[in-house]
This record gives C-alpha cells, sequence and structure tokens, in this order.
C-alpha cells in the first residue's frame, strides 16, 4: 500500500468514527473562510467542493468566503501592473482595485462555487457589494517603526463597518450555499477590497454561526514548544498576545476570531486547510484537528 493510500485509508476511519456525530450541527450556521494552499491545490480543492456539499446534506447551513491572493497577483502581472506591499499588505490603487473585483468576483469566486456544485450541493457566488452585505470603511493602517507610529494610505482597501446577512439569508432559505467574494461598498459607493480572513469573521459574528473556520497553511495556534494549542477561550488568546506568545501573522488571525466570537459568533476554529477533509474532521470527531476560541 502506498503512503497516499494508508493517508486516504486513515481518513477514511476517522470520517467512519464521525458518524455518530453527523447531526450535531444540523440547522445550524457555519462560516467557512478558504484559502491558502487548500484553494491552490487541485485535488485539495476537489475535497472542499465536495465536503462542503456534504455539510449540507446533513443539515447544516454553509456559508463560504474565500480569497485569491495568488490569483490577483497572477492576473495582475500579465496586466504588467506592479503590486507594492507594505507589511504584507498590498497597496490598492483604481486600476487595481478594478482588476481585484475582476478576479476575485469573477474567476475566483464561480470557480469556488462550481467546485460545490459539482459536488452534487446548489451554491452561489455573490460579492459582499451584492444586497448590500459588506459595508465597509477605509482601512487606516498604522505602521509601527520603533518608537514612532504612522498612517500608511493603502488605497481602495477596506474593513467591514457593517454586515446586512439578508441576501445570505435569502440563498439559505432557498436551499444554496452562498459563495462570498471579499469586497465591500464604502458610504459613497466606493469599491473596497477586504482581508478575506476580516470579511469571514464579520460575516460569522453577524450570521451569530456556530462554528468560524478559518482554513489557514499552519496546524493552528502553536505554543512557545511548537504544539498544537487545542483550545484557548478570549481572555486565554488576548493574554498570549500580550505576552508575545502569539506573534506574527498569527495575530490578526486570532484577533478575527476573538472578534467573531465577540459579535455573535459561537466559536472560531484556526485550521490547517492543507489536511484532507479538514472541516469534517473539526465538527465531526470527538477532538478536532485545529485551535478552538470560544468566549
Amino acid at each position: 500500500m502506498t503512503a497516499a493510500e494508508v493517508d486516504e485509508s486513515h481518513q477514511a476511519a476517522v470520517l467512519a468514527g464521525a458518524l455518530p456525530y453527523l447531526r450535531r450541527y444540523a440547522g445550524d450556521t457555519i462560516v467557512v473562510k478558504y484559502g491558502g494552499h487548500a484553494m491552490i491545490e487541485n485535488t485539495l480543492a476537489a475535497t472542499f467542493g465536495r465536503d462542503i456539499a456534504l455539510l449540507k446534506q446533513v443539515g447544516i447551513n454553509p456559508i463560504v468566503v474565500h480569497g485569491g491572493g495568488p490569483q490577483i497577483s497572477g492576473m495582475l502581472k500579465r496586466l504588467d501592473i506592479e503590486s507594492q506591499f507594505i507589511d504584507g499588505l498590498r497597496v490598492t490603487d483604481r486600476s487595481m482595485i478594478d482588476v481585484i473585483e475582476m478576479v476575485l468576483s469573477g474567476t475566483v469566486n464561480k470557480q469556488v462555487a462550481d467546485l460545490i456544485c459539482r459536488a452534487g450541493a446548489l451554491a452561489a457566488g455573490i460579492s459582499g457589494r451584492d444586497g448590500r452585505l459588506i459595508q465597509a470603511k477605509k482601512l487606516v493602517y498604522k505602521r509601527r517603526t520603533g518608537d514612532h507610529t504612522q498612517e500608511v494610505d493603502l488605497g481602495y482597501v477596506g474593513s467591514p463597518d457593517t454586515v446586512d446577512p439578508r441576501i445570505l439569508y435569502a440563498l439559505l432559505g432557498a436551499g444554496l450555499i452562498p459563495v462570498v467574494a471579499p469586497l465591500g461598498s464604502g458610504p459613497g459607493g466606493e469599491l473596497y477590497n477586504i482581508n478575506a480572513d476580516t470579511a469571514a469573521g464579520a460575516i460569522a459574528g453577524a450570521v451569530q454561526a456556530s462554528r468560524l473556520l478559518m482554513l489557514t497553511d499552519v496546524p493552528g495556534v502553536l505554543d512557545e514548544h511548537g504544539k498544537r494549542i487545542e483550545e484557548l477561550s478570549v481572555e486565554e488568546a488576548r493574554r498570549r498576545i500580550r505576552d508575545g506568545l502569539i506573534t506574527g501573522g498569527m495575530i490578526p488571525k486570532v484577533e478575527t476570531c476573538l472578534k467573531a466570537v465577540q459579535a455573535g459568533a459561537k466559536a472560531a476554529v484556526i485550521l490547517d486547510g492543507r489536511v484532507p477533509h479538514t472541516c469534517l474532521l473539526e465538527l465531526f470527531t470527538r477532538a478536532g484537528p485545529g485551535t478552538l476560541i470560544t468566549a
């Protein structure tokens, strides 16, 4: 038996043990932030589509919010538009935001919806601009250099101000799975690009999701010995950030989870999207593979 066959056999055994838990979240809403390696590796992408379809089949109401950074970078390069990044954040001018909308709302959004449709469920691709789902405000980024803080203009980059979930409820009520591109409209109709993690967290809070599942390229939140932490309370997570035990790119992900829980989501989980069936393993097994953050 090959290594791949052994891995598939193990996953099948784990999922078989999940059968008693399949109705645990029946009728609940689950928000899944989809991005990273799980989105660009074809086998994982196909598996993700089947898993989301399965969630619908067992009575769960999934909402998918997707990213698309690599796809945006690829299109900008093809159009010979140079990208500038500040602390990992893309500076977005007028020409870029039109391309970003085209890629996120067009190509990527429809590809993700199609993955789910091909697996036997009905998915509808929308953006945060549809139905005024996400009302955004310009993101004011404060860059810290030593003891000084400087405000940096990132252009058409926004953050959620308010979320009106009526369009999501309409789609869910019709038996559809909403697939959301992370864009928003400003007070004057301005188009803003929004970080997919942030958009997913805001939506999870607004619909009071039972779970926000954040697919990443890491196993979860790690302790000082590099071991995955299975569960954190809001207060414990804050303390670890204050004490410098949660650092780097994990800080904004944890903060997104904290905001989602404070806004009404029951819990949030940071998961390794590189693990096949990671959403199913988290929801339907006794001890999920990620880091659970609860109030």
